[in-house]
């Protein structure tokens, strides 16, 4: 009879060894999908982050080497053909083929784009009806930040930019400030990215 209650008492501490095994295994097994869910919603977020960096980064060298090398017109315009805190006009050859492209960066809602028009004909014209209009920066949250601010010749780092109406002929510097933020309500934030170009054709000051 002795023997036959320790086989049963053996018995139950073996099913609750079981269940308890059983529950830890499952506490570890949420555990690791948690984790393994949030290493990929991790890596996800610092995915995206990195290519909207890359992209930025991207965008603001193309437009430093632009704007730093604008000229007049290929018909004898100003190198200059509008200015404005969120779009920028200028002329450039930027295809080494001797003619001046027009210029446009512009804000589109939350994109910074950029349109090109070749001029073409005789005698040659800038037809803004071929315009081509490419996306350059996504995600930009810049709200009240200018994307562009002019400078005159007398900047020094720590000069105020024109105010409006802004003088063309006064212009020598433009500075670009572009804050993307992918999703407001993740991390890391957003994040400012900015640059400043001399304007080597236009310089008066040497």
């Amino acid at each position: 009879m002795k023997h036959y209650l320790f086989q049963k008492l053996n018995f139950g501490l073996s099913t609750v060894e079981i269940l308890i095994a059983v529950f830890i295994l499952s506490l570890i097994g949420v555990a690791v999908f948690a984790f393994q869910s949030n290493v990929f919603s991790l890596n996800t977020i610092l995915s995206n982050s990195l290519i909207s960096q890359d992209e930025t980064r991207l965008a603001l060298r193309r437009m430093t080497a632009e704007i730093r090398a604008l000229s007049p017109s290929s018909i004898g315009a100003y190198p200059i053909a509008e200015t404005n805190s969120n779009s920028f006009i200028f002329y450039s050859d930027i295809d080494n083929d001797q003619l001046k492209e027009r210029i446009r960066y512009f804000l589109d809602g939350t994109i910074l784009k950029k349109g090109i028009i070749k001029p073409a004909g005789i005698p040659l014209t800038y037809n803004p009806a071929n315009e081509i209009v490419s996306e350059m920066v996504h995600n930009i949250t810049n709200g009240a930040t200018p994307i562009f601010t002019y400078y005159n010749k007398d900047y020094d780092g720590t000069t105020s930019p024109l105010p409006e109406p802004i003088d063309l002929l006064a212009v020598r510097l433009v500075k670009i400030t572009v804050i993307i933020d992918k999703n407001p309500n993740q991390l890391p934030g957003p994040m400012t990215f900015t640059t400043q170009v001399s304007m080597r054709n236009l310089k008066d000051n040497l």
